[in-house]
C-alpha cells in the first residue's frame, strides 16, 4: 500500500507540474542559479530594399552574375532585372559587367563570362551571397575558396548553365536561370545595408543631360531621359540595347573613381589583371535627376558598405530604382 499512495502522488504531482488550474501548460520552476533562455528574435525586414529604395523583394536572397560587356556580347540579356550593375576594368583596357540580382529576377541572364580578383573584394560587403561566373583563372580558385560567398560557377551549377543559338558564338552564349542557380544557394544572404541610401535629391547639383566614362579601350556614355526618367547607356558611341528591347540605364549612375593597379593575375595572353582599390575614400560623380553631383565614397574595410556624401558633407541620397556603379581609375585611363 505504501509503494502504492508512492507512485500515485508521484503521478499526481507530474500532473501539477505539467498543467495549471486553467489546462494551460504551466512553466516549469527555474532551478536557483539558472536563467530562462531568451528566445532569438526574428530579425525584423527592412522598410525599403537597400539595393534600390523600392518596396519589393525585401527578403530575397542575392545573387550576382558576371557579365560579359565586349561588343560580340552584345545585346545583354537580364540586366534590365538587375537592382545594381557595377562596370570594371578588366585585361586590354575593356571593361565587365556584374549584376547584382534581389529585388526580382529575370528568366535568363548571359552571356555569363569569368570571374575577376576585384568581384571578391566588392561582394564582401554583400555578406554570403551566391556568385555565379563561367570560370577563373587557376591561381584565383585559392580565393575563390576561401571567399564568403556561395560559388555556383558553371564548375558547379550544371543544368543551370545553357548555351543559347541565334547566331552568339562560343564564348559570348553561355547564359543561366537566376532561380535555378538560387536553388543551389538555399542559404545564400539576404539584401542588407551596403551603404546606399535614397530619397529625395539633396541639394546642389549641376543640370547635365550626358556622362561618357573612360578607360583605355572603350567609353560608356549615360544620356539623361527625361521622359523615363533614367540615364540611358551607351557603349563606346552605340546605344546599349537590351536583348529584351529598351536601351539599358539606370535611375543613378554612381561614377567611382578608385586606384586601378596590377594585380597578380593574368589572362592567357600575359595581359595584366587590373585590381581596382574599392576601400578607402576618393571622389565619385553621381548621376541623378538630369543633374551631376561632385561627391565622396568611403568604405573603411571590406565588411562595410560604401557610402557617399555631398561636397557639402550631407548623405548623397539615389534616386529609388536601378544604380550603376562605374568604376574609373582615379586619374587618366591607363592600362595598369
Amino acid at each position: 500500500m505504501l509503494r502504492t499512495a508512492a507512485i500515485l502522488g508521484a503521478v499526481t504531482l507530474a500532473g501539477v507540474s505539467a498543467c495549471s488550474e486553467d489546462g494551460r501548460k504551466a512553466v516549469p520552476p527555474v532551478s536557483p542559479g539558472t536563467t530562462t533562455p531568451t528566445p532569438t528574435p526574428t530579425p525584423t525586414p527592412p522598410a525599403t530594399h537597400p539595393f534600390t529604395g523600392g518596396r519589393t523583394g525585401l527578403q530575397n536572397p542575392v545573387l550576382a552574375v558576371k557579365i560579359d560587356n565586349t561588343r560580340p556580347a552584345h545585346p545583354q540579356e537580364g540586366l534590365r532585372s538587375a537592382d545594381i550593375i557595377y562596370v570594371e576594368q578588366v585585361e586590354g583596357g575593356e571593361t565587365r559587367l556584374m549584376a547584382i540580382f534581389s529585388s526580382k529576377l529575370p528568366r535568363r541572364v548571359g552571356p555569363v563570362r569569368s570571374a575577376r580578383i576585384s568581384d571578391l573584394h566588392i561582394l564582401s560587403a554583400y555578406g554570403r551571397p551566391a556568385f555565379a561566373f563561367s570560370g577563373v583563372q587557376s591561381k584565383m580558385k585559392p580565393y575563390i575558396r576561401r571567399s564568403k560567398l556561395y560559388d555556383i560557377s558553371q564548375d558547379n551549377g550544371g543544368s543551370s548553365y545553357f548555351r543559347v543559338g541565334g547566331g552568339r558564338s562560343i564564348p559570348y552564349n553561355l547564359f543561366s536561370s537566376p532561380r535555378a542557380l538560387l536553388a543551389q544557394a538555399p542559404k545564400a544572404s539576404g539584401p542588407r545595408n551596403i551603404g546606399f541610401r535614397f530619397g529625395p535629391a539633396p541639394e546642389g547639383g549641376k543640370p547635365r543631360t550626358s556622362f561618357t566614362a573612360r578607360w583605355p579601350s572603350e567609353t560608356m556614355g549615360f544620356r539623361w531621359s527625361a521622359a523615363q526618367k533614367r540615364w540611358l547607356s551607351s557603349h563606346s558611341g552605340r546605344s546599349n540595347t537590351a536583348a529584351e528591347g529598351g536601351v539599358l540605364g539606370g535611375q543613378t549612375i554612381v561614377v567611382q573613381y578608385a586606384k586601378t593597379t596590377r594585380s597578380r593575375f593574368h589572362d592567357f595572353l600575359g595581359s595584366y589583371t587590373p585590381l581596382i582599390h574599392t576601400t578607402g575614400t576618393g571622389r565619385a560623380t553621381v548621376l541623378r535627376d538630369g543633374k551631376a553631383y561632385d561627391a565622396r565614397w568611403s568604405r573603411p574595410n571590406e565588411e562595410s558598405g560604401t557610402t557617399f556624401t555631398t561636397a557639402a558633407g550631407a548623405p548623397m541620397t539615389f534616386a529609388p530604382g536601378q544604380v550603376w556603379v562605374v568604376l574609373v581609375n582615379d586619374g587618366p585611363p591607363r592600362i595598369p
